[in-house]
């Protein structure tokens, strides 16, 4: 078989497209590049889903847990503290046993007992809890001199938040907000080695690379082939957050631009 024919045969194998059969012996390289990188699909898929809605709820606990409100307040506070205080791999696992129990009283979640689903939503309120602590302290930094100048030009309410608070708020908080995209992807490889199983062998990248480390008993091949597509999809995320940071700020001076640096995460 040659290496085209593997492509076409396994390229979209992690989405139940092409051979369903695993190849068993006789491994070559094409095929591991391949099927790792068929697998990598569903952590762009985690990864991408996650942050996109992610964002929106950490805004929303970062206002609610710089809010006056005391209930609004406390309950941003502690979902926060539950999420990130959790192993992830611990969530993971509690999300699958939870969703399995509700499914047995309620069909309804049945869906939720599956890895695109019941993944996700872990993988959802995680970095939501991540990043709104990230954007509270972006908003506490905000200047005074912003707030008061918006105050002076007649903003208020929402206007003052959409065109003031918020744009800064993203500006301060940008850099280590991409720091959190980065392992949020990285982190997308504990979801089928937490509970969530992988149906009919479709998995992610770090599956398929242990799939062959088992059955060649050689882990220096597949597991760089592993980094190596993490690395790529890394300097993509970083290539793609420094352009938003760019637009973020475009109206300063080239000297007081908040350029990204990011910094390797060794525990989280």
């Amino acid at each position: 078989m040659s290496c085209w024919e593997t492509i076409a045969d396994y390229g979209l194998r992690s989405l139940g497209i092409g051979e369903r059969l695993l190849p068993r012996e006789n491994f070559t390289l094409c095929q591991q590049f391949t099927l790792i990188g068929s697998g990598l699909l569903w952590n762009i898929y985690f990864g991408v889903l996650a942050l996109l809605t992610g964002f929106f709820l950490a805004t929303a606990v970062a206002l609610g847990k710089f809010s006056n409100i005391w209930a609004v307040r406390k309950t941003s506070e502690w979902f926060i503290f539950v999420f990130r205080g959790s192993p992830l791999f611990i969530q993971f696992f509690f999300a699958y046993f939870a969703f399995q129990s509700l499914k047995s009283v309620y069909p309804f979640f049945d869906p939720f007992t599956a890895a695109w689903l019941g993944a996700l939503i872990v993988l959802f309120l995680n970095t939501a809890a991540y990043s709104g602590e990230i954007f509270y302290g972006a908003l506490r930094s905000i200047p005074k001199g912003d707030v008061e100048a918006a105050d002076a030009y007649g903003f208020s309410g929402w206007a003052r938040f959409r065109r003031i608070i918020w744009p800064t708020m993203l500006r301060l908080a940008w850099p280590a907000y991409t720091n959190e995209a980065i392992f949020l992807f990285h982190a997308t490889t504990l979801v089928f080695f937490s509970g969530f199983p992988a149906w009919q062998q479709r998995g992610d990248a770090l599956y398929y690379a242990s799939y062959f480390a088992d059955k060649t008993f050689n882990p220096f091949v597949p597991y760089p082939i592993l980094a190596g597509y993490f690395i790529l999809l890394t300097l993509v995320v970083i290539g793609v957050f420094g352009l938003i940071n760019k637009r973020l700020n475009r109206h300063l001076p080239q000297e007081a631009r908040r350029g990204l640096k990011l910094r390797m995460n060794l525990i989280r």
